[in-house]
Formats: structure tokens, C-alpha cells, sequence
């Protein structure tokens, strides 16, 4: 009789063996965390307009985070685990790339230009969208180029990829600027506001944002030089292809099906939240380009 339980016991065994999904074998990285802890931890930013910032109800929302929402869907659907917790964790320009190595963030959602110095920390997924690094000024300024900044004092963000640029751009110009730094866009943006400031130097549409969203768009314009051109992506662990894979796929279906254009229509094209402005911003080139060859090449 024992020896009939044992083998009924191990042929239970077996089949339970067997029935488990396939996926649980082969977890590593980022997705066998996701499995045992129940949850994906997204890193956002509560400034980056359009892109990952907060609304009046103080939610989380943007482009960005819409894409990142399509990647929690495909892991949902990957580890059959429609009932996966979603949670939220605020980042900045300084600290998101710690948060992301010591797993605190799972997928950072924002405006975070895929850099090949970044690349030797974390890596990205395919290029969302693609900006020019310029700046900022009052509109009564008198200021049209970078070169007019010279001898003038210049907000940016810190931890973010302007402050090399700006001071490369100091080197080769032979201009001399003196840098002050906000936490966020909107503490940078305000420097300008308030005059602490005669430009505030960080990416394109970015800056737009920012203006959309003053009481007084009008006073602004941004200068049309450009310092360089970048790529944006998600940011996610290094030496973790499994979950690379994954993003890399769910991205760029989007990209193939045609459904980011529509993404992009409702960010950059349309009324957005919290005062229902239309940021006016048409695809460019380079954009329409990354979307037609899915990559994560970096600058």
C-alpha cells in the first residue's frame, strides 16, 4: 500500500511538472522578478511634458508612459498573468539610472535619451522619438542664437544629457556661460520664468512643453540652432536579453502596425491634459524614420 501511494504521489509529481507553463523554466532577469514579486515597478517623471509627467488628479500620464503600458501589456501576456500590479515610482533625471541598477524601477517611461555612455550602465529599447538640443529665452530677450548666451547665465537640469553638450559647446565657441541647475524641468523652466535665468537649455520639444504650459506661452521662443540630435527610448537593465527581447518586440509592433502614429497624434497633435493644450508638434524626418526601422543605436 505505501509503495501504491508513492508511485501514485510521484505520478502526480510528474504531472504537475509538466503542466506548469513553460516560461517558469526558463525565467531570468527582470521577468523572473516580475513573477515572483507579483508586480513591474515603472519609473516616470512627474515634468517631462508630453512624455511622462503629472496631470491635475496627480496621475502619471504621457506618450511614454502610453508605450510603457503597451510593454506591461505584452508581459501580462508573457507570464499569463493578467492580474499583474502595476506600480508607480516617480524618478529624476539624477537618479533614474541608480534606481534602475539596484531594481528599484523595472522599466523607466520618460524623456531619457539613449546615449552610448548611458548604454555602459542600463540599456534601451527602439527609439521612440527623436529631439534637437537647443534653448529657451524670453521673446524680448534679444537673444536668436546660442552664441548670444555668451556671458549670460543658463538653467538646465541636472543629470541630464545638456550639461556635457553645454559645456563642449563653451569650449569650441569660446563662450563663457555660468550654469545653474534645477531637479526637474519645471523647477528649470521656472528659472528662466523668474529671471534667474536668460535660457534654459534642454531638448526641443521638451522646452515646448514647458511654454504650452505657462501662463504666458507668447513670452517664450526657442532659438533654432541645435547643439545635437537625440534618440529617446525606455531604459531597462543591462545583461538582461530576455526582457530586452520582449520590449524590443512589443515596441516595435507598435511601430509596424502603424498604432504609435496614433499614439503620437494623441501627445503631440491634440489637446492634452492638464489645460488642453495642443503642442502643435508634427513628426519629423528623423522621427517617421525611427518608426519605419525599429533600433536602439545610441549618440
Amino acid at each position: 500500500m505505501a509503495r501504491f501511494r508513492f508511485r501514485l504521489f510521484a505520478a502526480l509529481a510528474a504531472l504537475a511538472f509538466v503542466a506548469m507553463p513553460a516560461v517558469a523554466e526558463e525565467l531570468a532577469g527582470t521577468l523572473k522578478k516580475i513573477r515572483e514579486t507579483g508586480a513591474i515597478t515603472i519609473g516616470h517623471r512627474e515634468s517631462s511634458i508630453p512624455f511622462s509627467y503629472l496631470d491635475d488628479a496627480q496621475r502619471p500620464v504621457g506618450y511614454a508612459m502610453d508605450l510603457c503600458m503597451k510593454v506591461v501589456e505584452a508581459v501580462k501576456a508573457e507570464l499569463r498573468m493578467p492580474g499583474l500590479k502595476v506600480n508607480l515610482q516617480p524618478v529624476t533625471s539624477a537618479n533614474r539610472i541608480p534606481l534602475m541598477q539596484n531594481g528599484t524601477v523595472d522599466l523607466e517611461c520618460g524623456s531619457t535619451t539613449n546615449s552610448l555612455k548611458r548604454q555602459e550602465q542600463v540599456v534601451f529599447g527602439p527609439t521612440y522619438f527623436v529631439v534637437n538640443i537647443t534653448a529657451a529665452v524670453k521673446a524680448d530677450s534679444g537673444i536668436r542664437t546660442l552664441a548670444d548666451l555668451n556671458g549670460k547665465t543658463i538653467a538646465t537640469t541636472s543629470g541630464t544629457t545638456s550639461v556635457p553638450l553645454l559645456k563642449q559647446y563653451e569650449k569650441t565657441a569660446a563662450i563663457d556661460v555660468k550654469e545653474i541647475y534645477g531637479k526637474d524641468h519645471a523647477e528649470s523652466f521656472l528659472l528662466l520664468a523668474n529671471d534667474r535665468a536668460a535660457a534654459f537649455v534642454m531638448d526641443d520639444i521638451l522646452l515646448a512643453g514647458q511654454i504650452a504650459n505657462s501662463p504666458t506661452p507668447a513670452a517664450y521662443r526657442i532659438i533654432p540652432e541645435s547643439l545635437r540630435q537625440e534618440p529617446y527610448s525606455m531604459m531597462l537593465r543591462r545583461d538582461d536579453p530576455q526582457f530586452k527581447a520582449l520590449v524590443d518586440k512589443a515596441v516595435g509592433d507598435l511601430m509596424r502596425s502603424g498604432e504609435i502614429e496614433q499614439i503620437y497624434e494623441k501627445w503631440f497633435a491634440s489637446p492634452i491634459p492638464p489645460r488642453g493644450t495642443n503642442l502643435n508638434f508634427p513628426m519629423t524626418p528623423a522621427i517617421k524614420d525611427a518608426f519605419a526601422s525599429p533600433n536602439d543605436k545610441g549618440v
